[in-house]
Protein backbone atom coordinates (compact mmCIF):
# COMPACT_ATOMS: atom_id res chain seq x y z
CA UNK A 1 0.00 0.00 0.00
CA UNK A 2 1.34 3.60 -0.83
CA UNK A 3 2.04 5.84 2.52
CA UNK A 4 0.22 8.84 2.01
CA UNK A 5 2.23 11.93 3.72
CA UNK A 6 1.31 14.83 4.99
CA UNK A 7 1.79 18.06 3.01
CA UNK A 8 2.77 20.75 5.44
CA UNK A 9 6.21 22.10 6.41
CA UNK A 10 7.16 23.17 10.28
CA UNK A 11 7.66 26.89 9.37
CA UNK A 12 3.90 26.48 7.32
CA UNK A 13 2.36 25.07 10.21
CA UNK A 14 3.81 27.20 12.58
CA UNK A 15 2.67 30.09 9.71
CA UNK A 16 -0.81 28.88 10.36
CA UNK A 17 -0.53 29.33 14.49
CA UNK A 18 0.67 33.12 13.75
CA UNK A 19 -1.90 33.90 12.03
CA UNK A 20 -4.80 32.37 14.39
CA UNK A 21 -3.63 32.13 17.46
CA UNK A 22 -6.40 33.20 19.56
CA UNK A 23 -9.09 31.25 17.51
CA UNK A 24 -10.90 28.78 19.18
CA UNK A 25 -9.46 25.73 17.11
CA UNK A 26 -6.23 26.00 18.66
CA UNK A 27 -7.76 26.52 22.40
CA UNK A 28 -10.08 23.38 21.89
CA UNK A 29 -7.07 21.49 20.53
CA UNK A 30 -5.12 22.20 23.42
CA UNK A 31 -7.39 21.93 25.94
CA UNK A 32 -8.44 18.12 24.97
CA UNK A 33 -4.70 17.49 24.84
CA UNK A 34 -3.90 18.68 27.88
CA UNK A 35 -6.77 16.56 29.62
CA UNK A 36 -5.64 13.21 27.85
CA UNK A 37 -2.05 13.53 28.75
CA UNK A 38 -2.41 14.73 32.41
CA UNK A 39 -5.09 11.78 32.62
CA UNK A 40 -2.71 9.31 31.19
CA UNK A 41 0.02 10.59 33.36
CA UNK A 42 -2.22 10.06 36.56
CA UNK A 43 -2.51 6.16 35.35
CA UNK A 44 1.30 5.92 34.89
CA UNK A 45 2.11 7.01 38.69
CA UNK A 46 -1.09 5.03 40.13
CA UNK A 47 0.02 1.81 38.40
CA UNK A 48 -3.09 1.17 37.52
CA UNK A 49 -5.96 1.75 35.09
CA UNK A 50 -9.57 2.92 35.85
CA UNK A 51 -11.23 -0.19 38.01
CA UNK A 52 -7.63 -2.52 37.82
CA UNK A 53 -6.91 -4.86 40.65
CA UNK A 54 -3.09 -4.57 41.14
CA UNK A 55 -0.57 -4.89 43.71
CA UNK A 56 1.82 -2.30 42.16
CA UNK A 57 -1.18 0.04 42.62
CA UNK A 58 0.20 2.76 44.36
CA UNK A 59 -2.99 5.22 44.41
CA UNK A 60 -6.58 5.90 43.77
CA UNK A 61 -8.34 8.09 41.36
CA UNK A 62 -9.83 11.25 43.24
CA UNK A 63 -12.07 13.41 40.84
CA UNK A 64 -10.37 16.30 39.47
CA UNK A 65 -9.98 20.11 40.08
CA UNK A 66 -10.21 22.95 37.82
CA UNK A 67 -7.63 25.17 36.70
CA UNK A 68 -7.36 28.11 34.51
CA UNK A 69 -3.77 27.80 32.49
CA UNK A 70 -2.73 30.99 30.20
CA UNK A 71 -0.85 29.79 26.88
CA UNK A 72 -0.25 31.93 23.75
CA UNK A 73 -3.80 31.02 22.15
CA UNK A 74 -5.65 32.33 25.39
CA UNK A 75 -6.68 30.77 28.63
CA UNK A 76 -7.26 27.22 28.74
CA UNK A 77 -10.22 25.67 31.56
CA UNK A 78 -8.44 22.15 33.08
CA UNK A 79 -9.45 19.63 34.66
CA UNK A 80 -6.25 18.56 36.54
CA UNK A 81 -6.62 14.62 38.15
CA UNK A 82 -5.99 14.01 41.48
CA UNK A 83 -4.85 11.12 43.52
CA UNK A 84 -6.37 10.12 47.06
CA UNK A 85 -2.58 10.45 48.22
CA UNK A 86 -2.27 13.77 47.10
CA UNK A 87 1.33 13.53 45.36
CA UNK A 88 0.34 13.62 41.98
CA UNK A 89 1.29 16.63 40.40
CA UNK A 90 1.32 16.57 36.44
CA UNK A 91 4.36 17.77 34.68
CA UNK A 92 2.82 19.11 31.38
CA UNK A 93 2.64 22.39 32.58
CA UNK A 94 6.40 23.39 33.19
CA UNK A 95 7.13 21.21 29.77
CA UNK A 96 4.79 22.64 27.67
CA UNK A 97 5.98 26.47 28.75
CA UNK A 98 9.70 25.35 27.74
CA UNK A 99 8.53 24.08 24.47
CA UNK A 100 5.02 26.28 23.71
CA UNK A 101 5.42 27.27 19.78
CA UNK A 102 6.83 23.65 18.95
CA UNK A 103 3.79 21.72 20.56
CA UNK A 104 1.21 24.60 19.30
CA UNK A 105 2.43 23.32 15.53
CA UNK A 106 2.29 19.69 15.99
CA UNK A 107 -0.71 19.90 17.36
CA UNK A 108 -2.22 21.50 14.88
CA UNK A 109 -0.57 18.96 12.25
CA UNK A 110 -2.14 16.05 14.43
CA UNK A 111 -5.49 17.84 14.26
CA UNK A 112 -5.26 18.62 10.33
CA UNK A 113 -4.06 15.02 9.46
CA UNK A 114 -5.71 13.10 12.00
CA UNK A 115 -2.19 10.95 12.28
CA UNK A 116 0.58 9.93 14.37
CA UNK A 117 3.79 11.82 12.60
CA UNK A 118 7.01 11.80 13.76
CA UNK A 119 6.91 15.61 14.49
CA UNK A 120 3.87 15.05 16.53
CA UNK A 121 5.33 12.08 18.69
CA UNK A 122 8.43 14.05 19.14
CA UNK A 123 6.75 17.55 20.47
CA UNK A 124 4.78 15.43 22.83
CA UNK A 125 7.30 13.25 24.06
CA UNK A 126 9.20 16.34 25.10
CA UNK A 127 6.06 17.44 26.47
CA UNK A 128 5.24 14.23 29.16
CA UNK A 129 8.03 12.84 28.37
CA UNK A 130 6.95 9.51 26.40
CA UNK A 131 5.83 8.84 23.40
CA UNK A 132 2.24 9.53 22.05
CA UNK A 133 0.36 6.44 21.15
CA UNK A 134 -2.10 5.97 18.26
CA UNK A 135 -5.31 5.44 21.03
CA UNK A 136 -4.36 8.92 21.73
CA UNK A 137 -4.20 10.43 18.55
CA UNK A 138 -7.65 8.28 17.88
CA UNK A 139 -8.67 10.04 20.76
CA UNK A 140 -8.14 13.71 19.72
CA UNK A 141 -9.22 13.15 16.70
CA UNK A 142 -12.36 11.79 17.24
CA UNK A 143 -12.97 14.01 20.09
CA UNK A 144 -12.07 17.05 17.42
CA UNK A 145 -14.43 15.21 14.72
CA UNK A 146 -17.16 15.62 17.19
CA UNK A 147 -16.87 19.61 17.80
CA UNK A 148 -17.20 19.88 14.22
CA UNK A 149 -19.79 17.67 13.63
CA UNK A 150 -21.75 19.02 16.58
CA UNK A 151 -21.68 22.73 15.15
CA UNK A 152 -21.55 21.42 11.34
CA UNK A 153 -25.25 19.84 12.48
CA UNK A 154 -26.66 22.04 14.90
CA UNK A 155 -30.56 23.43 15.14
CA UNK A 156 -31.09 26.58 13.49
CA UNK A 157 -34.78 26.56 15.41
CA UNK A 158 -33.88 29.33 17.49
CA UNK A 159 -33.67 32.34 14.75
CA UNK A 160 -34.79 33.19 11.41
CA UNK A 161 -32.49 34.29 8.85
CA UNK A 162 -34.61 35.94 5.85
CA UNK A 163 -31.51 36.52 3.70
CA UNK A 164 -28.53 34.11 2.46
CA UNK A 165 -25.77 33.85 0.65
CA UNK A 166 -24.03 30.83 -0.56
CA UNK A 167 -21.63 29.80 -3.02
CA UNK A 168 -18.62 26.93 -3.75
CA UNK A 169 -15.42 26.29 -3.30
CA UNK A 170 -12.85 23.47 -4.32
CA UNK A 171 -10.35 22.09 -3.10
CA UNK A 172 -7.49 18.90 -3.61
CA UNK A 173 -8.19 15.40 -1.34
CA UNK A 174 -6.33 12.13 -1.78
CA UNK A 175 -8.63 9.33 -2.18
CA UNK A 176 -7.97 5.30 -3.37
CA UNK A 177 -4.16 6.96 -3.90
CA UNK A 178 -5.85 9.54 -6.11
CA UNK A 179 -5.47 13.47 -6.09
CA UNK A 180 -9.22 14.42 -7.08
CA UNK A 181 -11.07 17.99 -6.57
CA UNK A 182 -13.91 17.84 -3.90
CA UNK A 183 -16.45 20.60 -3.43
CA UNK A 184 -17.71 22.48 -0.28
CA UNK A 185 -20.76 24.25 -0.35
CA UNK A 186 -21.43 27.00 2.14
CA UNK A 187 -24.36 29.10 3.15
CA UNK A 188 -24.08 32.63 5.23
CA UNK A 189 -27.19 33.76 6.81
CA UNK A 190 -28.44 37.01 7.91
CA UNK A 191 -30.64 37.27 11.00
CA UNK A 192 -33.55 39.77 11.77
CA UNK A 193 -31.18 41.38 13.69
CA UNK A 194 -28.90 42.15 10.67
CA UNK A 195 -25.75 39.61 12.15
CA UNK A 196 -24.32 37.27 9.99
CA UNK A 197 -23.55 34.25 10.78
CA UNK A 198 -22.22 30.93 8.92
CA UNK A 199 -25.30 28.24 8.82
CA UNK A 200 -23.62 25.42 7.75
CA UNK A 201 -21.11 23.70 4.78
CA UNK A 202 -20.62 20.35 2.94
CA UNK A 203 -18.16 18.56 0.87
CA UNK A 204 -19.46 17.02 -2.32
CA UNK A 205 -18.02 15.67 -5.10
CA UNK A 206 -19.00 18.87 -7.61
CA UNK A 207 -21.66 21.46 -8.14
CA UNK A 208 -24.49 20.36 -10.14
CA UNK A 209 -28.30 20.73 -9.19
CA UNK A 210 -28.11 17.63 -7.46
CA UNK A 211 -25.97 18.45 -5.37
CA UNK A 212 -27.38 22.05 -4.20
CA UNK A 213 -30.63 20.55 -3.76
CA UNK A 214 -28.89 18.49 -1.18
CA UNK A 215 -27.22 21.36 0.36
CA UNK A 216 -30.38 23.08 0.80
CA UNK A 217 -31.66 19.71 2.12
CA UNK A 218 -29.43 19.65 5.01
CA UNK A 219 -29.98 23.34 5.90
CA UNK A 220 -33.79 22.67 5.90
CA UNK A 221 -34.16 19.90 8.24
CA UNK A 222 -32.02 21.42 10.44
CA UNK A 223 -34.99 23.82 10.37
CA UNK A 224 -33.86 26.84 8.59
CA UNK A 225 -36.56 29.26 8.50
CA UNK A 226 -38.06 32.54 7.28
CA UNK A 227 -35.83 32.76 3.82
CA UNK A 228 -37.07 35.33 1.87
CA UNK A 229 -33.83 35.94 -0.58
CA UNK A 230 -31.20 34.08 -1.56
CA UNK A 231 -28.36 35.62 -2.83
CA UNK A 232 -25.73 33.83 -5.21
CA UNK A 233 -24.15 33.61 -9.20
CA UNK A 234 -26.20 32.38 -12.04
CA UNK A 235 -24.56 28.88 -12.22
CA UNK A 236 -27.65 27.23 -13.72
CA UNK A 237 -27.79 23.84 -11.55
CA UNK A 238 -27.54 26.47 -8.45
CA UNK A 239 -30.29 28.87 -9.76
CA UNK A 240 -32.70 25.53 -10.51
CA UNK A 241 -32.43 24.15 -7.26
CA UNK A 242 -32.95 27.37 -5.39
CA UNK A 243 -36.66 28.01 -7.05
CA UNK A 244 -37.10 24.33 -6.62
CA UNK A 245 -36.10 23.96 -3.20
CA UNK A 246 -37.57 27.76 -1.60
CA UNK A 247 -40.46 29.02 -2.82
CA UNK A 248 -41.74 32.26 -2.43
CA UNK A 249 -38.38 32.71 -2.64
CA UNK A 250 -36.46 35.52 -4.23
CA UNK A 251 -33.10 35.25 -6.15
CA UNK A 252 -30.58 37.79 -6.05
CA UNK A 253 -28.18 37.68 -8.89
CA UNK A 254 -24.79 39.03 -7.77
CA UNK A 255 -23.75 41.86 -8.93
CA UNK A 256 -20.24 41.76 -9.30
CA UNK A 257 -20.53 38.10 -11.45
CA UNK A 258 -23.47 40.13 -13.70
CA UNK A 259 -20.79 42.55 -14.06
CA UNK A 260 -18.03 40.51 -15.64
CA UNK A 261 -20.61 38.37 -17.69
CA UNK A 262 -21.78 41.81 -19.32
CA UNK A 263 -17.61 43.25 -19.89
CA UNK A 264 -17.01 39.61 -21.00
CA UNK A 265 -18.74 39.50 -24.39
CA UNK A 266 -17.67 42.87 -25.22
CA UNK A 267 -14.11 43.68 -26.60
CA UNK A 268 -12.02 45.94 -24.32
CA UNK A 269 -10.55 48.34 -27.02
CA UNK A 270 -12.79 51.97 -27.48
CA UNK A 271 -15.50 50.80 -24.92
CA UNK A 272 -15.04 52.78 -21.98
CA UNK A 273 -18.05 54.91 -22.50
CA UNK A 274 -20.33 51.58 -22.12
CA UNK A 275 -18.62 50.15 -19.24
CA UNK A 276 -18.91 53.31 -17.34
CA UNK A 277 -22.85 53.82 -17.87
CA UNK A 278 -23.04 49.99 -17.06
CA UNK A 279 -21.22 50.17 -13.68
CA UNK A 280 -23.29 53.71 -12.93
CA UNK A 281 -26.55 51.88 -13.37
CA UNK A 282 -25.35 49.03 -11.00
CA UNK A 283 -25.10 52.23 -8.35
CA UNK A 284 -29.11 52.94 -8.05
CA UNK A 285 -30.90 52.01 -5.46
CA UNK A 286 -34.16 53.07 -6.60
CA UNK A 287 -35.51 50.52 -8.78
CA UNK A 288 -37.73 52.81 -11.05
CA UNK A 289 -34.48 54.84 -12.06
CA UNK A 290 -32.25 52.08 -12.88
CA UNK A 291 -34.92 50.30 -15.53
CA UNK A 292 -34.96 54.07 -17.17
CA UNK A 293 -31.20 54.16 -16.86
CA UNK A 294 -31.22 50.32 -18.55
CA UNK A 295 -33.69 51.21 -21.04
CA UNK A 296 -31.57 54.24 -21.93
CA UNK A 297 -28.65 52.25 -22.09
CA UNK A 298 -29.90 49.58 -24.73
CA UNK A 299 -31.72 52.11 -26.98
CA UNK A 300 -27.97 54.03 -27.51
CA UNK A 301 -25.95 50.50 -27.96
CA UNK A 302 -28.30 47.61 -29.03
CA UNK A 303 -27.73 48.58 -32.71
CA UNK A 304 -23.77 48.13 -32.36
CA UNK A 305 -22.88 44.73 -33.34
CA UNK A 306 -19.98 45.08 -30.21
CA UNK A 307 -22.46 45.77 -28.44
CA UNK A 308 -25.57 43.49 -29.04
CA UNK A 309 -24.87 40.66 -26.98
CA UNK A 310 -23.91 42.77 -23.99
CA UNK A 311 -27.06 44.62 -23.91
CA UNK A 312 -29.50 41.33 -24.21
CA UNK A 313 -27.57 39.65 -21.32
CA UNK A 314 -27.95 43.37 -19.42
CA UNK A 315 -31.53 43.07 -20.31
CA UNK A 316 -32.29 39.24 -19.43
CA UNK A 317 -30.41 39.75 -15.85
CA UNK A 318 -31.21 43.16 -14.85
CA UNK A 319 -34.63 42.17 -12.39
CA UNK A 320 -32.62 39.17 -10.84
CA UNK A 321 -29.59 41.68 -9.94
CA UNK A 322 -31.87 44.23 -8.12
CA UNK A 323 -33.79 42.50 -6.10
CA UNK A 324 -31.86 43.45 -2.84
CA UNK A 325 -33.39 46.63 -3.82
CA UNK A 326 -37.41 45.14 -4.12
CA UNK A 327 -36.87 42.11 -1.60
CA UNK A 328 -33.66 42.89 0.14
CA UNK A 329 -34.72 45.95 1.85
CA UNK A 330 -32.55 47.90 0.20
CA UNK A 331 -29.12 46.43 1.47
CA UNK A 332 -26.56 46.95 -0.49
CA UNK A 333 -24.67 43.90 1.21
CA UNK A 334 -26.53 41.74 -0.34
CA UNK A 335 -26.47 42.62 -3.58
CA UNK A 336 -23.45 40.58 -4.08
CA UNK A 337 -21.70 37.33 -2.56
CA UNK A 338 -18.42 39.57 -1.84
CA UNK A 339 -18.98 38.75 1.74
CA UNK A 340 -18.94 34.57 1.15
CA UNK A 341 -15.75 35.46 -1.48
CA UNK A 342 -13.79 37.13 1.17
CA UNK A 343 -14.36 34.34 3.10
CA UNK A 344 -13.68 31.62 0.59
CA UNK A 345 -10.23 33.60 0.00
CA UNK A 346 -9.58 32.85 3.83
CA UNK A 347 -9.89 29.28 3.53
CA UNK A 348 -8.13 29.09 0.43
CA UNK A 349 -5.30 31.31 1.97
CA UNK A 350 -5.29 27.79 4.74
CA UNK A 351 -6.06 25.57 1.84
CA UNK A 352 -2.42 26.25 -0.18
CA UNK A 353 -0.10 25.97 3.26
CA UNK A 354 -1.93 22.13 3.59
CA UNK A 355 -1.89 21.51 -0.44
CA UNK A 356 -3.69 18.07 -0.73
CA UNK A 357 -5.37 16.78 2.24
CA UNK A 358 -4.93 13.35 3.45
CA UNK A 359 -8.92 12.46 3.39
CA UNK A 360 -12.06 14.13 3.22
CA UNK A 361 -12.20 13.54 7.32
CA UNK A 362 -9.35 16.02 7.15
CA UNK A 363 -10.58 18.64 4.80
CA UNK A 364 -13.82 18.92 6.87
CA UNK A 365 -12.18 19.27 9.96
CA UNK A 366 -10.39 21.76 9.19
CA UNK A 367 -12.71 23.61 7.26
CA UNK A 368 -15.44 22.63 9.89
CA UNK A 369 -13.20 24.61 12.19
CA UNK A 370 -12.34 27.75 10.20
CA UNK A 371 -15.99 28.22 9.51
CA UNK A 372 -16.65 27.69 12.88
CA UNK A 373 -14.27 30.39 14.27
CA UNK A 374 -14.97 32.63 11.74
CA UNK A 375 -19.07 32.05 12.45
CA UNK A 376 -17.79 33.01 16.44
CA UNK A 377 -15.90 36.19 15.60
CA UNK A 378 -19.03 37.37 13.81
CA UNK A 379 -21.34 36.66 16.72
CA UNK A 380 -19.53 39.02 18.83
CA UNK A 381 -19.10 41.75 16.35
CA UNK A 382 -20.37 44.94 18.29
CA UNK A 383 -22.43 46.22 15.25
CA UNK A 384 -25.13 44.19 13.12
CA UNK A 385 -23.65 44.08 9.65
CA UNK A 386 -27.19 44.86 7.64
CA UNK A 387 -29.94 46.85 8.50
CA UNK A 388 -33.03 45.65 9.21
Amino acid sequence: MTQVHFTMTTEDIQSLIQQSVENDVSKKILTMVFNQLMEQERSDYINASDYERSEERVSYRNGYYERDFTTRVGTLELRVPRTRDGKFSPSVFERYQRNEKALLAAMLEMYISGVSTRKVTKIVEELCGKKISKSLVSTLTKELDETVAKWQYSSLTNECYPYLMVDVIYFKVREEERVISKSCHIAIGFSQEGNRKVLGFLIQNGESEESWSHFFEYLKTRNLQGVQMITSDAHKGLVASIKKSFTNVSWQRCQVHFLRNIFASIPKKDSVAFREQVKALFKFTDIDIARKTKEKIAETYIDDRKYKTACTILDEGFEDAFQYITSGGRNSRLRSTNLLERLNEELRRREKIVRIFPNVSSANRLIGALLMDQSKQWEYAARSYIKM
